[in-house]
């Protein structure tokens, strides 16, 4: 029988990861689970968020029964994966700010990353440095602002060059920015923006985006584990932690990537 996926995230950036799985596996059922109720992660403080990520995706797992979950967010995966490994015995494919591939493709040796200040400020990002880019300069700016121009620009609203500019600049204009020729994303949100960090940027620059490795990789996992039993098909479903501003606007986003209206996550209402 079919398999299920879960996405996660603290809002619509797992939204890019979900289109990335819609590509690779089309028909494959992928519901989708945003934490609103606290967005944005980055602001939160550390340990909390890992007791609400691991007692969030034991209700969802209960309730949503999936084959496997795709953490889609940065911040979560930093954080929270090895402890969500422990505790539930369905595998979990997380998302890294892609620094192994940047240091692949970079002829400079200097490497961008677009960021959330917490991912930036987090001992994690260097210790990736450390173990796949130890000859690469790297160079990151934790832009708090762009997550929530994309969660506009996911919902159908003009958004400000001007405003990406200035957090462009932020990065480039560092000491060595001018020798940066490869910029990788490491907030999910970014995937929704990258044409205008394409626009913005200086001629030739190289941006990444690791959406599409996240859905190679749970594809890799879901081709391993056995079938599943049979079950009542259903309609996928995203579920939010806390109604999203905008639903009209979130309905019709959504309706691209294959689901219905927003819905509640209420444990006790999910159908199994």
């Amino acid at each position: 029988m079919t398999q299920r996926i879960l996405a996660f995230d603290s809002g619509i950036g797992g939204f890019g990861i979900v289109r990335a799985l819609r590509a690779r596996l089309p028909g494959l059922p992928v519901d989708y689970l945003a934490d609103t109720a606290i967005y944005p992660y980055g602001e939160q403080e550390d340990a909390a968020l890992v007791d609400r990520v691991v007692t969030l995706m034991g209700e969802a797992i209960a309730g949503l029964a999936p084959d496997l979950v795709v953490i889609a967010c940065n911040t979560a995966s930093t954080l929270a994966l090895t402890a969500l490994r422990e505790r539930y015995r369905i595998p979990f494919v997380g998302c890294v700010p892609p620094i192994k591939w940047a240091a692949e493709l970079s002829r400079s040796r200097t490497i961008g990353l677009l960021a959330t200040r917490a991912t930036v400020r987090r001992p994690y990002l260097r210790d990736l440095q450390q173990r796949y880019a130890p000859d690469c300069t790297l160079l990151a700016h934790g832009a708090r602002g762009l997550a929530d121009l994309a969660e506009h620009a996911f919902r159908g609203h003009a958004i400000s060059a001007d405003i990406v500019q200035q957090e462009l600049a932020a990065l480039f204009d560092q000491p060595g920015g001018n020798r940066i020729d490869v910029v990788g994303i490491g907030c999910t949100h970014y995937t929704f923006l990258m044409d205008t960090f394409r626009a913005a940027s200086p001629p030739g620059m190289i941006w990444l985006d690791p959406a599409d490795a996240v859905a190679r990789r749970a594809a890799t996992v879901l081709e391993a584990l056995p079938p599943r039993p049979a079950t009542i098909p259903r309609p996928d479903r995203a579920y939010f932690t806390a109604m999203p501003a905008e639903p009209a606007r979130m309905t019709e986003a959504m309706a691209a990537l294959g689901y219905g209206s927003p819905t509640l996550f209420a444990q006790e209402q999910v159908p199994t």
